[in-house]
């Protein structure tokens, strides 16, 4: 099942995707420029492949969440280099990620 609700934090809105798999979610909040996600982000392959990095992805990645609420409030593990350019930094918190990413 594929769920997608606005959320807001601070006055912003974002979208909120979580794809229910077998034994497992898929799970990703996203701005107009960035996003972050469960582990299932390759933030590396971001920040190591030439045509992605062209790309200029914002992005970052958050383990060990298993719901929108735990994304949001999870440390970030790693980033791309776009979001840091943004001010994002690891270990900051998802929702204060997204708030950077608008």
């Amino acid at each position: 099942m594929l769920e997608m609700t606005p959320i807001t934090i601070e006055n912003q809105t974002f979208i909120a995707v979580t794809l229910k798999l077998p034994k497992t979610n898929f799970m990703a909040v996203t701005s107009e420029k960035g996003y972050i996600m469960c582990g299932a982000l390759d933030v590396a392959l971001f920040n190591e492949n030439k045509a992605l990095l062209e790309r200029k992805i914002v992005a970052g990645r958050a383990l060990g969440v298993r719901t929108i609420d735990q994304l949001l409030e999870a440390p970030l593990e790693s980033i791309t280099k776009e979001a840091e350019a943004l001010g994002v930094t690891v270990g900051m918190k998802g929702k204060d990620a997204l708030l950077k990413m608008v």
